[in-house]
């Protein structure tokens, strides 16, 4: 019998989309939408114990303006984070969502297989 994770539930609004798609990654659940990463949802142990929130640092003051319970994960800083024992966890991270559905492009980042691909330079071939 598969596990459901135990933050999959914040993602229901989310799975009307046909864009959505979750997966496990490192230990927690990828959350695409729209074809960007949006939410990493990780139940370990802190600081992996919440929802990071993908984006480019470019957005970051603007994200933690709107949600002051934000903050760089301390081990991913270039995501942010939202501690699941923040006393407006649940509230918050609905929030997050709602931004997520209305396609806020502040929140998310193109996976790097979908990035065009890097040119290599061309080196000498060994024989």
């Amino acid at each position: 019998m598969k596990t459901v994770h135990p933050l999959l539930w914040l993602t229901e609004p989310l799975r009307e989309n046909p864009t959505y798609l979750d997966r496990p990654m490192f230990g927690g659940r990828a959350v695409y939408y729209d074809g960007r990463l949006v939410l990493f949802l990780v139940m370990k142990t802190e600081p992996w114990r919440g929802v990071l929130v993908p984006t480019e640092r470019t957005e970051h003051a603007a994200l933690l303006a709107e949600f002051p319970v934000l903050a760089p994960h301390p081990v991913l800083p270039k995501w942010l984070y939202l501690a699941e024992s923040a006393a407006s966890f649940e509230r918050e991270a609905q929030r997050l969502v709602g931004l997520i559905r209305a396609l806020d492009p502040r929140i998310g980042v193109v996976p790097e297989s979908a990035r065009a691909p890097k040119t290599r330079k061309r080196g000498r071939v060994r024989k």
